[in-house]
């Protein structure tokens, strides 16, 4: 009988092992199309539309344009937010993963087919913004959905583990986008500029299909299931906007939070990449070193969420953003030196330690902000308003600031706001944490 019962017990945590497998498979494979969209798009606007879809006399006033396209597609994520998380925290969470992967697949597809400004005129930035701003609705519904899913199927005590592994995919979208790039790029120019761009955008529909398969095998948690039960036998409906509207600290508290996060990847990496151009430096240095930085992610992401776990996320997500604001000004000194080791060097120590600690700790903090008949919709609102405000302009707002005072300190002083915002809200927000003893994690003592 003892032999029986350890044969049960093995299985048993097998079962669970696989389980939380899938979950975090289905999760982290949206994550990992956002992130490879966003990416993408951002090493696009450095490198490439400037001369596709803005071509002008003023290579300043082109890349302005440029990120200003990119800047676009933040601003329907909080409405994609919305809209998706009320399908999330209504009819499940399985339900609003698979629409939002769809829509994200064959928006940015899409963008690989749009015609060049030479052939068609003003219509082809037209076209690129309208896809540009429907990536970014369908993309404002996938993190709130995924990270729900994800922490809502973790065991106990390991939230920021199986939350950090969403961030492993947007690594493996930072090794695919910048990768894709820099092989092409690296081969005739002519046809990177004509058509090699344009493959890695295709390329999102077959992950939007190798999503929809994962996301068909798996279910909602036991936990919204209760919800939902409990809510068919109270006859009432569930309304999640007005759950947050009833208790706003926490949704304001969590933009602010977000605002770091936000902001690093598209400073180090994205506006990084155009800095490094001006400077001279060749287009495949910059994904290079993008590539490396995903290489780091993956593996730096789940080691900071299992450290959450055992200290607090509240102290790790506070400490990185002291780092970021403090590694900004060396990142920059090593990209003006045109040395590809010391840019690449710039790029690891800029974002693959503060930035990633951050993106590895921000969703499950969100998570375990709200209760499970807001959640999907808590979760988009700090995160994709904290995206829209801080990470969609930062580009352009790094570029002007460059380009006006013709130095970088600007942009230090815009990060180390930031920063000082983030580290506000964290210190403030209330966190609801999944063990016992786990509330002196989020003590600051």
């Amino acid at each position: 009988m003892v032999q029986a019962t350890q044969v049960s017990d093995s299985s048993i945590k097998k079962d669970t092992n696989q389980h939380g497998g899938r979950m975090i498979a289905a999760g982290a494979i949206g994550t990992l199309i956002e992130y490879y969209d966003y990416y993408l798009f951002g090493l696009a606007s450095a490198a490439v539309f400037p001369t596709v879809f803005f071509p002008t006399d003023n290579a300043a006033v082109g890349t302005m344009q440029s990120f200003g396209s990119f800047a676009v597609g933040f601003l329907l994520r909080p409405i994609g937010g919305l809209v998706f998380g009320h399908i999330g925290d209504r009819w499940g969470r399985k339900t609003n993963l698979l629409i939002t992967v769809v829509g994200m697949g064959i928006a940015t597809a899409g963008i690989g087919m749009i015609p060049p400004t030479e052939k068609i005129g003003i219509a082809a930035p037209i076209i690129l913004l309208i896809l540009r701003m429907f990536q970014g609705l369908f993309v404002g519904g996938e993190m709130g959905g995924a990270a729900s899913l994800v922490t809502e199927h973790a065991t106990t005590g390991h939230r920021g583990l199986f939350g950090a592994f969403l961030i492993s995919g947007a690594g493996i979208a930072n090794v695919f986008s910048a990768g894709f790039m820099s092989t092409l790029a690296g081969g005739d120019h002519g046809f990177f500029m004509t058509w090699g761009w344009r493959i890695p955008f295709w390329f999102a529909l077959l992950l939007a299909i190798i999503a929809v398969v994962l996301r068909e095998k798996i279910d909602d948690s036991d936990e919204f299931k209760e919800m939902q039960k409990e809510e068919r036998e109270n006859g009432k409906k569930n309304m999640p906007f007005k759950q947050i509207l009833r208790h706003p600290k926490n949704a304001i508290l969590g933009i602010l939070i977000g605002l770091p996060q936000s902001i690093a990847g598209y400073i180090i990496l994205t506006f990084g990449v155009s800095y490094v151009i001006t400077k001279g430096v060749p287009a495949q240095v910059g994904f290079i070193g993008t590539l490396i930085v995903g290489l780091f992610q993956i593996v730096v992401a789940p080691l900071f969420g299992a450290l959450s776990d055992k200290i607090g996320r509240r102290k790790i997500y506070i400490a990185a953003c002291i780092l970021f604001a403090a590694l900004v000004y060396p990142t920059f000194k090593l990209y003006e030196t045109q040395v590809p080791w010391l840019i690449w060097l710039g790029m690891v120590i800029g974002f693959a330690f503060p930035g990633v600690a951050m993106m590895a700790t921000l969703q499950t903090m969100l998570a375990e902000m709200f209760d499970v008949e807001a959640r999907t919709t808590g979760i988009n609102i700090g995160y994709q308003l904290s995206n829209t405000l801080g990470g969609g302009f930062a580009p352009l707002i790094a570029t002007a600031l460059t380009s006006s005072f013709n130095s970088i300190w600007p942009v230090i002083i815009y990060v180390t706001v930031i920063a000082i915002l983030g580290i506000i809200g964290t210190a403030y927000a209330s966190f609801r944490p999944d063990t016992k003893n786990a509330d002196r994690l989020y003590s600051l003592e």
